[in-house]
């Protein structure tokens, strides 16, 4: 899976999204170094509040590709967050005119806390260390050799 972007695949500038109905975790990534990084945690207080804090984000960070995780059963069945969560990325994708990907975000958070732990961190900012995980998978599977 490549990155097209105008400025060319190596360069992109990603930004990821684990949807919550709560919160949403952001985080930043560069498609040149395959580098991701917790940015920030949006209150989802309602869908103008959600898509006015994206679009300043969009405006300030200007991604090539948004990455959106997508929850399931461990079992890679889809529950009522997955739906959730196609349906925040199609509406990302709609109002902001940029490509959207979708990642397996199963255990993004057990991986997010395990990763403030070791860090000695709080839990406040686990939304957005959990799009750092999506992110960072997405990326991986970006560098992966293909067989």
């Amino acid at each position: 899976m490549s990155v097209a972007t105008g400025r060319g695949a190596a360069e992109a500038t990603l930004l990821a999204f684990d949807y919550g109905e709560k919160r949403i975790g952001v985080a930043l990534g560069n498609a040149l170094t395959h580098s991701a990084r917790a940015l920030t945690v949006i209150q989802n207080r309602s869908r103008d509040y959600r898509f006015e804090a994206v679009g300043a984000l969009l405006r300030e960070w200007q991604p090539d590709l948004l990455v959106v995780g997508l929850p399931s059963h461990p079992d890679g069945t889809p529950h009522a967050m997955t739906q959730q969560a196609k349906r925040f990325g199609n509406q990302l994708n709609g109002r902001f005119n940029l490509p959207v990907v979708w990642v397996d975000e199963r255990y993004s958070s057990v991986d997010a806390e395990a990763r403030l732990r070791e860090r000695g961190e709080g839990k406040n900012q686990l939304d957005a260390e959990a799009a750092c995980v999506i992110l960072q998978q997405y990326l991986d599977e970006l560098s992966a050799p293909t067989p």
